[in-house]
């Protein structure tokens, strides 16, 4: 594991494979897991999955928690770093990041459809807060950063609200702050 983060760059290169990013996922929504468990969970072979974990823990996005017995290892997405001046991109990393950015999109349609497909077995209160929804919003660009700045600061607020608590149960949120307009003119 390296002993500073690893750039961009390698993150997006270790992610841009289909099972890694699922691997990240899979960690970030349930929690920590073994290699065995994430394989069960995604269908896998435990050996792909060792091996995929291991080039996640090298870029920095999973690690090791020191908390399994012998050899299984039991693993956890890494707290995210703070966002400090984008990298620029070359072509091989933006290729990556388009890459991951529809495999994001395609894994929370998968999500969404799940939830739809399951709305009926929930409570009337979880019913009514989950699900999709969309807000247009006119902000400037300085208000659109404090905006995504608030609703960040508000999901790590609850990250964790829940733990311990009985009947508390995980609920993945997802941002996507799109532009309804057509881009300036540069």
């Amino acid at each position: 594991m390296p002993t500073a983060r690893s750039s961009a760059s390698d993150q997006l290169r270790a992610l841009a494979h289909p099972l890694r990013s699922r691997l990240l996922a899979q960690l970030r929504v349930h929690g920590e897991a073994t290699a065995t468990d994430l394989a069960r969970a995604l269908d896998t072979h435990t050996g792909a999955t060792s091996y995929h974990l291991r080039r996640l823990a090298e870029a920095g996005l999973i690690e090791d928690t020191g908390t399994g017995a012998g050899r299984r290892r039991m693993w956890a997405a890494a707290e995210p770093a703070g966002r400090t001046d984008p990298e620029p991109l070359d072509e091989d990393d933006l290729a990556a990041e388009q890459w991951l950015q529809r495999d994001y999109v395609e894994h929370f349609a998968e999500r969404a459809a799940a939830w739809i497909d399951d709305t009926a077995n929930w409570p009337a209160t979880w019913q009514e807060h989950c699900g999709l929804n969309d807000h247009a919003v006119l902000v400037t660009t300085e208000q659109l950063t404090a905006l995504a700045a608030e609703m960040t600061e508000v999901m790590e607020r609850y990250r964790r609200a829940g733990a311990g608590t009985p009947g508390a149960r995980r609920v993945a949120a997802y941002t996507a702050l799109l532009p309804v307009d057509a881009p300036p003119n540069r």
